[in-house]
């Protein structure tokens, strides 16, 4: 039989202790404080009523139990729960509904911070003034405080019976603050007691009492005594600042007078300082004078020289104009030299120029700085402008890139970084030679100088400083027809100074025209049979910045020129291939404006209106022409050369030119190769061991003691050449080529493919017999295709099939209708629609537990109205009790004196 519930109370509370009572007369040990053992004693307690209370333990019974799984929330304790949800209620929504509808904050009662009337400083002085009000009434007209009798800060004895008598006070000094206000001299000396006072006094504030003749006299010392201390704090400040500024004028003075670091003498002081000696450092402190004239410096200093203000900075079209009428009147000078005329004053802007330069003669000059007008060296040389500032190229370079900005159009940007670098080694040329030019010119000029007024031809050849904008070719060159090749550029540049686009409409136009006028020249100079490339590479930076200052028109010449270069190309492959008189391969000309091209627009553009039919021209020269001498190798490298510098930084693949240089190899060294059938590889070679390129083969023994040295390409391409020297100098070109392009290609998926016939062609070169350094290249050259080739293999992995996920064997689950059964009621087979449903299941569960939640707040809402009810009515009731308690004592005593006197009148006999 089960023990009931007391007999388990009872033997619980035995075991734990609690059932023991205490032995009577005897004291037991105390193991604690008393208010540990009450904590213990109620920790003990609460195990038992929970290990014995059933009902505070709720368990939900499982469907399917699966062993050793536990599942979130199967064993409740509801009563725990619900104390604990009471518990954090009144932590937080009974503090809320307690403080429901109060006014936090602080209420600002100081005197005045509501009042917008007042000001700070009103404010600040009468809360001093009430302050010391408050702090001591009986001290409030102790004059002991002061070491002397006082009246507003001075003594009575510096008083006059008479100050201040209807008198106005015209110093603006600190007796107005002494003055007593005329407010209170009409609201306390002489009056107050008007019911127009007090009436202000109420309207003004009602609330506080009309102020006794003593309150408002200590308010008025008060405040006295405050502007009194304020001044005595400002007068010792500033006798602070004084004496600090005194001890530290020294130092100033040091600095002032301390010599000038760019000057060159020694004894060198600022304009307008006086020139008394100061202490040296290594004095000492005692033999400094110790009072210094201060009004003396002062004015020393206000004689010294002030900053002027600086010219402000000029717009392009103001330098524009400028430069082009610093070139004019050179020309003029220059003309005027040439036919021996004396400088006169008929230019207005020369001779003002010529006094601005001179000086004021005074009285007691001796003449010894004069020149006359024939030893100013401003206007003369080639390379000189005013002031000594050069008027070559140099002179408009600075401002070529700004005119370049302003008329560019947002075309042609890209590739301007490409070609920096090279632009900068043109111009630096252009630098080297412009100043050995000017050297010479200025001894050429000077000669010429002296002899004048009797041979003014020898000016003829002198370079003029203005031209006519040239509108074709012919005209250009009518212009540059007796100029040196390194004076061409200065020519072209004060071309562009004169007809900058700022200074006239059509001047925009004529410079699109000098930049057609440009590419024809440059096709003009490097023509044979003396190519002048140095003028070439000095043209290209005015070229660039025309091109890139008018993009549109610059590129339509060029894709017209490369047109008609396509169509010579076609021409000669018609003619035949293999004829030794058909034009197929380009020239130096040609080649020349292929590098211009590549120099001037961006390379690295996927498309690009010049860049990509140039680039197709030069695969169709590669893939198309057919090799018949040197001069064809030696054309066909130099494009292989320019592709590598056009796909240095885009990379693509250019199948024709690594074609062409192993072509090249092939057809230069000897192997053991007799037809293009016996190649490795997939790569074609028509030409090899044809009748036109046997003799290209170089001959091993000859070569012996030959070495490899840098091609001249324009001298192959110019003249017939078939020494051996040419030959080795070509072949190692390619081998060169080669090694590039590798290094190029060496990151593509089809390196292997393209590199490994290659290098087997290099393992059977023959170069046994000839010169070692072709033995040195070629072997250099296949050690790192073997190398990037190993590399290449080893990053390639086999294919492989896709992975894919197992696919899962079949259950053939029957399908169930999302409308009748609820088993797939959560299981649509639209993810969409599932994850809706899932949405608006969870929407639901929240909003069931919210109201579940307000319902709980409102029940403990409730719950504390009307505990506050039964506790409104308890005291409701205590206070009726004690009414009614008090009225019927008094009741009581009432009819106890009732009794008595019907005693009393009983006992009297009255009735």
């Amino acid at each position: 039989m089960a023990k009931s519930q007391l007999n388990q109370l009872k033997s619980a509370l035995s075991q734990a202790g609690l059932s023991q009572t205490s032995q009577n007369g005897k004291k037991r040990k105390k193991s604690g404080s008393e208010d540990t053992e009450k904590v213990k004693k109620a920790a003990r307690l609460q195990a038992i009523h929970q290990r014995l209370n059933q009902f505070d333990t709720k368990v939900t019974k499982l469907k399917h139990d699966v062993g050793g799984r536990k599942i979130k929330g199967a064993i409740g304790h509801p009563a725990q729960s619900k104390q604990a949800g009471i518990e954090q209620r009144k932590r937080t929504l009974l503090k809320e509904y307690q403080e429901k509808g109060h006014a936090g904050g602080m209420i600002d009662r100081r005197f005045g911070e509501n009042d917008p009337t007042m000001s700070v400083e009103d404010r600040m002085l009468e809360r001093f003034t009430r302050e010391r009000q408050r702090s001591s009434k009986a001290s409030a007209f102790n004059l002991q405080d002061e070491e002397e009798l006082t009246h507003y800060g001075r003594s009575l004895s510096m008083l006059d019976d008479f100050d201040n008598v209807g008198l106005h006070v015209d110093d603006e000094d600190e007796d107005d603050e002494r003055q007593i206000g005329g407010e209170v001299v009409k609201h306390t000396h002489f009056g107050g007691f008007d019911d127009e006072d007090e009436d202000d006094e109420k309207e003004g504030d009602e609330s506080e009492r009309k102020k006794s003749k003593a309150e408002v006299m200590a308010e008025v010392m008060a405040k006295s005594k405050e502007h009194k201390l304020r001044r005595q704090m400002e007068k010792e400040q500033g006798e602070n600042i004084r004496h600090q500024l005194d001890q530290d004028f020294d130092t100033l003075k040091s600095l002032l007078y301390a010599p000038d670091p760019s000057s060159t003498g020694s004894n060198s002081i600022p304009l307008g300082v006086s020139r008394k000696p100061l202490p040296q450092d290594n004095a000492t402190t005692e033999e400094r004078p110790i009072e210094v004239d201060y009004d003396q410096q002062v004015r020393e200093l206000a004689f010294e020289k002030r900053a002027k203000a600086k010219d402000r900075t000029k717009t392009e079209e103001e330098i524009a104009l400028e430069e082009k009428e610093a070139l004019e009147k050179a020309e003029r000078q220059r003309k005027r030299r040439m036919l021996g005329e004396e400088e006169d004053g008929s230019d207005e802007d020369e001779a003002q120029g010529r006094k601005k330069r001179k000086r004021d003669r005074g009285g007691d000059d001796l003449d010894d700085d004069f020149h006359e007008a024939e030893e100013d060296w401003a206007g003369l040389g080639s390379g000189l402008g005013e002031g000594g500032t050069r008027i070559g190229n140099d002179e408009v370079s600075v401002h070529s890139d700004s005119e370049d900005d302003s008329e560019d159009n947002g075309e042609g940007k890209e590739g301007e970084g490409e070609e920096e670098a090279e632009e900068s080694d043109n111009e630096e040329v252009d630098d080297d030679e412009m100043s050995e030019g000017e050297e010479g010119e200025l001894t050429e000029l000077t000669t010429r100088r002296k002899s004048r007024t009797s041979e003014p031809s020898t000016f003829s050849k002198e370079l003029p400083y203005t031209f006519a904008c040239p509108g074709t070719h012919e005209e250009f060159l009518e212009i540059v027809e007796d100029v040196e090749d390194e004076d061409v550029p200065t020519v072209i540049q004060r071309i562009r100074t004169l007809y900058h686009t700022s200074l006239a409409a059509d001047n925009k136009f004529k410079l699109q025209t000098l930049a057609t006028v440009l590419v024809d020249h440059v096709l003009y100079i490097a023509s044979p049979p003396t190519p002048r490339f140095t003028l070439l590479s000095s043209l290209l930076p005015h070229l660039f910045a025309l091109c890139k200052s008018y993009p549109i028109e610059s590129a339509e010449y060029f894709v017209g020129k490369l047109s008609l270069m396509h169509k010579n190309l076609k021409r000669g492959l018609s003619q035949g291939a293999l004829d030794p008189e058909a034009r197929t391969w380009p020239g130096v000309a040609e080649l020349s404006l292929f590098r211009v091209i590549g120099a001037t627009w961006p390379v690295s553009d996927l498309k690009h209106p010049v860049i990509s039919p140039a680039r197709l021209l030069m695969g169709a020269y590669l893939g198309l022409c057919r090799v018949r001498s040197l001069a064809d190798i030696a054309s066909g490298l130099f494009l292989c050369t320019l592709f590598l510098q056009y796909e240095e930084l885009s990379q693509r693949l250019v199948p024709e030119a690594v074609n062409f240089a192993m072509n090249a190899v092939l057809h230069l060294a000897p192997h053991s190769y007799k037809d293009a059938a016996s190649l490795p590889g997939s790569f074609p070679s028509p030409d090899l061991r044809s009748e036109l390129c046997l003799p290209l083969s170089i001959v091993a023994k000859k070569t012996r003691k030959l070495a490899i040295q840098k091609p001249n390409l324009a001298q192959l391409l110019t003249a017939a050449a078939t020494d051996e020297q040419t030959k080795i100098d070509l072949l190692g070109l390619s081998f060169d080529a080669l090694d590039r392009f590798a290094n190029m290609y060496k990151g593509l998926e089809g390196f292997i493919e393209l590199f490994e016939p290659i290098q087997t062609i290099f393992s059977k070169l023959d170069f046994k017999s000839a010169s070692p350094d072709l033995e040195t290249k070629r072997n250099g050259v296949q050690e790192k295709l073997s190398s990037l080739l190993k590399f290449a293999r080893r990053g390639r992995s086999p294919l492989k099939l896709q992975a894919h996920k197992p696919i899962p064997i079949p259950t053939y689950i029957p399908k169930f209708e999302t409308s009748s059964s609820s088993y797939m009621r959560h299981r649509d087979p639209d993810h969409e629609r599932n994850e809706m449903a899932k949405l608006r299941y969870q929407h639901k569960q929240e909003k069931k537990g919210a109201i579940r939640e307000l319902r709980k707040d409102a029940k403990f809402l409730a719950s504390v109205e009307q505990e506050k009810t039964r506790e409104k009515d308890r005291a409701y009731k205590q206070s009726m009790n004690k009414v009614f308690n008090s009225l019927e004592g008094e009741r009581a005593e009432q009819k106890a004196m009732e009794r008595e006197k019907a005693k009393e009148k009983k006992r009297s006999g009255r009735k």
